[in-house]
């Protein structure tokens, strides 16, 4: 007759872990054996426990500094010497007096007259020994006004032409001044040429016995439509 056995009556299935349980067990009581520690039992005099403890205190010499002041600075003593002058010199004492009575008349006052130095204009040639030249010659002052005088517009459109003639002074520099028509002919001719004139490079001094003067000139200025 065959014995049956319920499946969770057999213990050989949980064999192995029961075998688990007790390796924890006995490896847990091996630890605490190793870290329960004794101590030794010591009398202690009660004598001691009211007794009071003092901690002697070092003592540190607390050493100051001695401040250093400045020193004031010496002073060389100024030594002031006073000359002592005689008081016997006389002085005269000038009288004011600001009050005048009304009778008396007095001097009126009267400013020096400053004389003004007149200023004396050197005399202007007309003639002199040497008269004055334009650089290059004649040849050359007629190609200057050629190419530098401009018929003027309102001359061209009107029909206005002819010669203006203009004087001007040489000075003794070479410079040219007092610019002016001796006989226009308008239409703005007259003040071309004046224009041109006035921006004449210097010319060649005229000279009288050796000496630079000056000298009166006059140049005509032909205006002709072509």
């Amino acid at each position: 007759m065959e014995e049956k056995k319920s499946p969770k009556a057999n213990l050989e299935n949980k064999k192995l872990m029961f075998m688990q349980i007790g390796m924890i067990i006995s490896l847990l009581i091996a630890w605490l054996a190793f870290e329960h520690k004794s101590y030794d039992k010591r009398e202690i005099d009660p004598s001691l426990l009211n007794r009071e403890v003092t901690i002697d205190e070092e003592m540190v010499e607390i050493t100051k500094q001695d401040e250093q002041k400045p020193q004031p600075m010496e002073v060389p003593k100024q030594t002031t010497q006073l000359e002592i002058v005689q008081d016997d010199v006389e002085v005269e004492d000038i009288e004011i007096n600001a009050e005048v009575e009304q009778n008396e008349v007095l001097e009126e006052y009267v400013a020096p007259e400053v004389v003004e130095e007149e200023v004396v204009e050197q005399e202007i040639f007309k003639i002199v020994e040497e008269m004055p030249a334009f650089p290059g010659g004649e040849a050359k002052l007629m190609e200057y006004v050629a190419k530098n005088v401009k018929y003027p517009q309102i001359a061209r459109e009107t029909g206005v032409q002819g010669r203006v003639y203009v004087n001007f002074v040489v000075e003794p520099d070479g410079s040219v001044s007092n610019v002016s028509v001796l006989r226009g002919i308008g239409g703005g001719c007259d003040e071309e040429a004046i224009r041109v004139v006035k921006n004449m490079p210097k010319w060649k001094p005229g000279k009288q016995r050796g000496k630079a003067v000056r000298v009166s000139y006059m140049l005509p200025v032909n205006f002709k439509l072509q």
